[in-house]
């Protein structure tokens, strides 16, 4: 067994959870069989295997940052329907009550 009543029970005072016995036994029990198949993977022969993050090669679909030409304020502001200066001008969001 890789894991013991206590350390649950450590592990459960530490974050704070209150278990009930039969609680801590369930726990023991799943947690030593994870760690088990845990074990039976370790021992897999895994030489020439390559590293993977993703079980499909993942491909980025965006496209490269680059700086590039941009519009001019009045060719942005052009079609505004408000301006103040080079900003759009638009209405308030906060209204204050007096």
């Amino acid at each position: 067994m890789k894991i013991t009543k206590e350390i649950i029970e450590n592990t459960a005072h530490l974050a704070r959870l209150e278990l009930e016995p039969h609680e801590v036994d369930l726990y023991t029990q799943r947690i030593d069989s994870i760690l088990q198949y845990m074990d039976s993977l370790n021992k897999l022969n895994t030489d020439g295997i390559e590293p993977t993050s993703h079980a499909v090669p993942v491909e980025c679909v965006l496209r490269d940052d680059r700086a590039k030409r941009s519009f001019s304020v009045d060719d942005s502001l052009n079609n505004a329907p408000g301006r103040i200066g080079s900003f759009f001008q638009v209405p308030p969001v906060i209204e204050v009550e007096e």
